[in-house]
C-alpha cells in the first residue's frame, strides 16, 4: 500500500508536496542605544572584545515635554551664580554646550569668569612689552679709550714744557701753541656733541636697504616697509589713536628760577620730562624691496633705539587750563598735580600701516624670518673731513619720519 505524501496549497494557488511550514512570526525590538557613561558593560561590541557580559537592552527613557514647540531643540540652561566675594568685580555666567542625547545633561559645562574694570592712571601691557624711558636714545662716541688717554698725556706733557720754557726762556710761542691745540679740540668735541644725533639720522637714511630674500643669520640689515600689528597692538596715552606699533606720551613742565625739578637733570629756565609713558612691541614688516614679511623682535625688553618725532599736543598755562577738561582728567587719572609754571604734552606714535625703516641682524627660526637687535653697537663712518667721530648706537633702531601720517595704508 502506498504511502500518501501531503501536499498544500500556497497563496498563489499552487499546490506543493510537503505538509504546511509553520511561519514564525520574526519580533522586531527597538533598542535605542543609551548613553553608557563609560561602563563598557553597556556599551555594546566594545563590551564583548573584551569578554565582559553585557547588560540588557533598556527600554528609552519617557519623553519629557519640551518647552519649545520644535522637535529636537537643544534645551538650554546653567548652574546658578555664585555669590561674589567682597572687592571683586561683577560675575558673568556662560555655558558651553556640546554634543549629548537629548534630555540629559552630560555634556553641558557651566564656565564663570570674572571682570575687572580698568585701572586708572598708565596702562600695563605686561612683560611682552617694551617699556621705554624718556631719554631712549643710546648714542656714544666709537673713539679707543687709549688713543683718548694718549691725548690727554700729550696735553699736559706739552702744558708743562710751554710752562717751562715761558719762565726760564720768556717765549710763551710754545704755550700759546699748545693753548690753541687745546682750544681747537675743545671745538671738535662740542660740534660732535651738538652734531651727533643729526650725523646718525643722516647715516642711517643713506644706508642701503637690504633684501630679505638673499639675507643669511646674522646679518646686520636695513628694512624698509610697511608695519602691522603683532598679537598686542598698542593705543596711545592722550588721543587713544589705536592699533600702534609704537606709542610715546611725554609730559614737560616749566622751570623758572626757584621751582620745583621734574627730574633729577632739570635744570633753571628750561623744559624737564615728569612723566613718560613710552611703548613698542613686537610688530611685522613688509619689505619693499622683495615682498617678504618678517616679523620684528621688539618687544620683551629688547634695545630699541626710535627715532620718532613727537608733536605737542597741549601746551596749556595757568590762564588757559579750563579750556582742556580733558588734560585735567588725564592729569587726575595718574594722580599728577598742575603746574602753575607751564606744562606741555607731547605724544608720538606709529600706527599700522605707516612706512618705517628698522635696522637690526636676521635670525631665521623654524621658517621664521625675523629681525632681532644687534648683540654689538651699531657704528657710523668716520668723517674726519667733517670733524666728526665715529658715532654708535645700541639696539634695534627703529626711524619713521612724522610726515608720512597722512600716507598711511589701511591694513
Amino acid at each position: 500500500m502506498g504511502t500518501t505524501i501531503p501536499s498544500h496549497q500556497l497563496s498563489n494557488g499552487l499546490y506543493v508536496s510537503g505538509p504546511p511550514e509553520q511561519l514564525k512570526e520574526r519580533q522586531l525590538v527597538s533598542c535605542a542605544v543609551p548613553y553608557t557613561g563609560g561602563d563598557v558593560k553597556k556599551s555594546g561590541e566594545l563590551g564583548k572584545m573584551f569578554n565582559v557580559p553585557i547588560s540588557d537592552c533598556h527600554p528609552p527613557p519617557p519623553h519629557r515635554p519640551s518647552s519649545s514647540s520644535t522637535s529636537g531643540s537643544l534645551r538650554t540652561g546653567s548652574r546658578p551664580i555664585p555669590k561674589r566675594a567682597s572687592g571683586s568685580g561683577p560675575l558673568v555666567n556662560g555655558s558651553l554646550l556640546t554634543s549629548s542625547p537629548l534630555g540629559s545633561n552630560v555634556g553641558r559645562r557651566s564656565v564663570q569668569f570674572e571682570l575687572h574694570p580698568p585701572a586708572k592712571g598708565k596702562t600695563v601691557y605686561g612683560s611682552a612689552v617694551t617699556t621705554l624711558g624718556y631719554n631712549d636714545v643710546r648714542l656714544g662716541f666709537k673713539v679707543s679709550k687709549t688713543l683718548m688717554w694718549m691725548l690727554l698725556v700729550i696735553v699736559v706733557i706739552g702744558l708743562m714744557v710751554g710752562t717751562f720754557l715761558m719762565v726760564a726762556v720768556k717765549k710763551p710761542v710754545i704755550l700759546v701753541a699748545v693753548v690753541a691745540v687745546i682750544v681747537l679740540a675743545g671745538m671738535v668735541i662740542l660740534w660732535n656733541s651738538v652734531c651727533k644725533r643729526t650725523t646718525l639720522l643722516s647715516y642711517l637714511r643713506k644706508y642701503p636697504d637690504a633684501e630679505l630674500r638673499g639675507a643669511v643669520d646674522g646679518q646686520l640689515v636695513k628694512v624698509t616697509g610697511v608695519v602691522t600689528c603683532g598679537s598686542i597692538p598698542l593705543e596711545s596715552s592722550f588721543q587713544k589713536v589705536s592699533r600702534c606699533i609704537y606709542v610715546s606720551t611725554e609730559l614737560y613742565e616749566f622751570k623758572g628760577w626757584g621751582g620745583k625739578s621734574a627730574n633729577p637733570k632739570h635744570r633753571c629756565f628750561s623744559w624737564g620730562c615728569r612723566n613718560s609713558e613710552k611703548y613698542v612691541a613686537d610688530f611685522y614688516i613688509s619689505d619693499f624691496q622683495s615682498g617678504l614679511r618678517a616679523m620684528v623682535k621688539a618687544g620683551y625688553g629688547a634695545k630699541i633705539t626710535p627715532f620718532v618725532k613727537e608733536t605737542t599736543v597741549v601746551d596749556i598755562t595757568k590762564e588757559n587750563k579750563d579750556s582742556y577738561p580733558s588734560f585735567i582728567s588725564w592729569l587726575a587719572d595718574r594722580k599728577l598735580s598742575f603746574n602753575d609754571s607751564g606744562m606741555r604734552l607731547k605724544e608720538g606714535y606709529i600706527k599700522e600701516g605707516s612706512t618705517v625703516s628698522v635696522m637690526g641682524v636676521i635670525s631665521r627660526h623654524d621658517n621664521v624670518l625675523m629681525i632681532v637687535p644687534p648683540t654689538d653697537p651699531i657704528s657710523t663712518d668716520c668723517r674726519w673731513g667733517c670733524g666728526l667721530f665715529p658715532t654708535y648706537i645700541e639696539g634695534l633702531v627703529l626711524t619713521y619720519d612724522e610726515s608720512q601720517n597722512a600716507n598711511v595704508i589701511p591694513v
